[in-house]
């Protein structure tokens, strides 16, 4: 496995951390980096416009996947203005470790 440190560029955010994608080498394409990458940040392949490698290069094709080393850093640009239309931030009740009973108690 290839392990590659991704983000969603935004110098909006205060925290736009990394996360660690894996993509197998033997499937080292630009479409796989694309769909593993959209997957894990929760963000439609549509509106990527582009895929950089920092600090300054764009990876347009399958020959500069295949070029990449492990944890290398790459930011996902995406093609719409407005970056918070594109997630979906689940209700209280949907996230892990939310207890119903807990938040229905009475004093």
């Amino acid at each position: 496995e290839l392990v590659l440190k991704v983000r969603i560029q935004n110098p909006n955010l205060r925290e736009n951390d990394f996360i660690e994608i894996e993509l197998d080498r033997q499937e080292l394409t630009y479409k796989e980096l694309l769909r593993v990458s959209c997957c894990e940040l929760g963000v439609n392949p549509e509106h990527v416009q582009k895929i950089r490698k920092l600090p300054n290069t764009v990876l347009r094709k399958d020959k500069d996947v295949a070029r990449l080393q492990d944890f290398q850093e790459l930011e996902l640009v995406l093609t719409v203005s407005d970056k918070n239309l594109l997630f979906r931030v689940p209700a209280l009740s949907e996230r892990s470790g939310y207890n119903k009973k807990a938040s229905e108690l009475t004093y």
